[in-house]
């Protein structure tokens, strides 16, 4: 079977920069028609422009994955607009400058405020995008957590909280979503290099690239081509798994 996007409608959140943008790139030149969801107006029109511009076919919705009320109307706008939704890519998430804290130097504040965004906002988005969702006869949905996750990372708890979040949500939503015949994976990167992450000190990046089987720095396109298999109708009968994809560092 080859694996494509052809007539797939997808929405990815967080895909202004960084990983999400590398996303909605692989999923555009996949062949889907994309909505670039953030809440950064500017660099996601920037971003659904430049898409468009290269051949695809992007639009940008507006969301704060924080605000229930901007969630839904998210999912209403894409839903609308296209008449179904057959992949979302739940990435929107807080990462940048939280490392480097001990957990009884994390604030309250910030905690809530990364636990709403990472864990609460991927339920939002999916249950906006649901009634979409169940109206594609093969949905997808694609949660993105981290293997810091699976390994216990230090000084950034409420990040590996959040994160671990996703994965049990992703075997839960895809236990009560298949009988919608919507497969519900998550995929766990390891330290990537992209602008979220330029902050972390080099030490730290060579720890994960000698702890990796394949000892190289991690980038966004060693990614996209899992997120594209699992939104396509290839990973049809593949649903509430986690796949860990970083060299190595860390197995599931």
């Amino acid at each position: 079977m080859v694996i494509d996007l052809k007539g797939k409608n997808v929405v990815v959140t967080g895909a202004a920069r960084g990983l999400g943008r590398a996303y909605a790139e692989a999923c555009c030149a996949a062949g889907a028609r994309v909505a670039v969801a953030d809440i950064l107006e500017e660099e996601g029109r920037k971003t659904a422009d430049s898409l468009s511009a290269g051949g695809g076919d992007a639009t940008f919705v507006p969301v704060d994955l924080a605000d229930p009320i901007s969630v839904e109307a998210m999912g209403n706008s894409v839903g609308n607009d296209w008449g179904r939704i057959d992949g979302l890519v739940n990435n929107g998430a807080l990462a940048t400058g939280l490392g480097g804290k001990r957990l009884h130097n994390i604030d309250v504040e910030v905690w809530d405020r990364v636990m709403a965004v990472n864990a609460r906002g991927v339920w939002l988005a999916t249950k906006a995008c649901l009634p979409w969702l169940r109206k594609s006869e093969n949905g997808k949905i694609v949660n993105i957590s981290s293997d810091t996750a699976l390994f216990g990372s230090d000084f950034i708890l409420h990040y590996v909280a959040s994160k671990g979040a996703v994965i049990s949500m992703t075997r839960a939503m895809a236990r009560e979503l298949g009988e919608d015949n919507i497969a519900v994976n998550a995929i766990a990167p390891g330290m990537t290099r992209v602008e979220a992450t330029s902050g972390v000190p080099e030490e730290r990046h060579q720890r994960y690239v000698q702890g990796r089987f394949i000892k190289r720095n991690q980038h966004p396109e060693d990614l996209v081509g899992t997120v594209v298999y699992l939104l396509s109708d290839a990973a049809n009968f593949v649903t509430g798994q986690l796949l860990p994809v970083n060299g190595g560092y860390v197995l599931n």
